[in-house]
């Protein structure tokens, strides 16, 4: 009898705030309009600063640089289905690069604050959402010299 190989899904997430209001993605997931983070899978040899630069450029068409890592959380919405640990970064965007197109997946990025965020908690596609946000809203924030990449990329 083979045993099941249990494996949590990496995901990364950026928290993007100016002027107290959070850069957010509108998303249709099953048929329901969410809100998150910009997000998304990490991809095979890529390290966790890549993935979430490349994810937030993906999702907003924006230059994203990490500055700080907020937390990593560990969620599942309900027994038997997927785990994710979810890496989550703080850090700046630019402007919106001129003739990039938005991740098909995303309908539109979003200035939203706090409280609106909150009012709207039943459109976030996770609790991680507003955990990520509060959280960052309090101050947490690692060093990036925390995380280290050890991916033998000459055999990737």
């Amino acid at each position: 009898m083979s045993e099941q190989v249990w494996k949590p899904r990496v995901t990364v997430a950026a928290v993007i705030e100016r002027d107290g209001r959070h850069l957010l993605v509108r998303e249709t997931v099953r048929g329901q309009p969410r809100l998150n983070q910009p997000a998304g899978h990490l991809e095979p040899g890529e390290s966790l600063l890549e993935a979430v630069v490349r994810e937030v450029h993906e999702e907003t068409a924006r230059p994203f640089t990490p500055t700080a890592l907020v937390g990593i959380y560990l969620w599942r919405a309900a027994p038997g289905h997927d785990t994710f640990l979810r890496v989550t970064f703080a850090g700046q965007v630019g402007e919106p690069l001129p003739g990039l197109a938005l991740d098909p997946d995303i309908d539109d990025t979003e200035w939203l604050g706090i409280a609106e965020i909150e009012a709207r908690a039943d459109e976030c596609r996770s609790p991680l959402v507003l955990t990520a946000i509060r959280d960052h809203a309090t101050g947490q924030a690692y060093p990036l010299a925390l995380l280290k990449t050890l991916l033998d990329t000459a055999t990737a």
